[in-house]
């Protein structure tokens, strides 16, 4: 059975939500985002629309080389799929892509989420319970709480996700990612 790798990007991108967000959690990175490739050209997360807009958010796709990402603090951990589990995940990104307009960020989910009380709303994600709906939906893990409930800093505790890399996450991009089309990034495991 042929296999796949899809890529679980944790950022710190020192925004002033991030650092509210932060306050409260004590964890290292507090974004969440899934990313379908080792090059991390496709990116996709529950997050602001316009970089000088923290609140008109939604479903997008990132682009790691611009904005609060060029001087994030990332960790990249990676999931390894089935042939089967890989469509599926693109299948979906396809489907939220086709009615982007439609999805929201869930800023009243995130309240929920810090005080523990799971608030789910239709078309509506932040980006950690995004995270965790693409992997529910999409492959065999299923986590043992609401995915309204799930912090990036979950993904980190998770057995079956492996840290591949962890620092700026434009040293990751500039050191890894082959710069020629068709070459592919070379993930160096943490402490290697």
């Amino acid at each position: 059975m042929k296999t796949h790798t899809i890529y679980i990007l944790l950022t710190n991108t020192g925004s002033v939500l991030t650092k509210l967000i932060k306050l409260y959690t004590k964890k290292p990175y507090n974004h969440a985002s899934i990313a379908l490739d080792s090059h991390l050209s496709e990116v996709y997360s529950f997050g602001r629309k316009n970089v000088n807009n923290p609140f008109h958010g939604g479903f997008v796709k990132e682009d790691i080389t611009k904005g609060l990402f060029t001087q994030a603090d990332c960790a990249i951990y990676s999931l390894t799929v089935s042939k089967e589990e890989m469509h599926k995940v693109r299948e979906y990104m396809e489907e939220l892509a086709d009615k982007e307009e439609c999805y929201r960020y869930n800023f009243l989910g995130l309240f929920g989420f810090l005080v523990n009380k799971p608030i789910k709303r239709k078309n509506a994600l932040f980006c950690s319970e995004f995270v965790a709906t693409v992997i529910n939906k999409c492959t065999n893990l299923n986590f043992r709480k609401p995915t309204s409930l799930i912090a990036p800093s979950d993904f980190q505790d998770m057995a079956h996700f492996q840290l591949m890399y962890e620092g700026k996450l434009k040293d990751y991009h500039n050191k890894y990612v082959g710069k020629e089309k068709g070459v592919p990034a070379t993930l160096i495991p943490v402490g290697m």
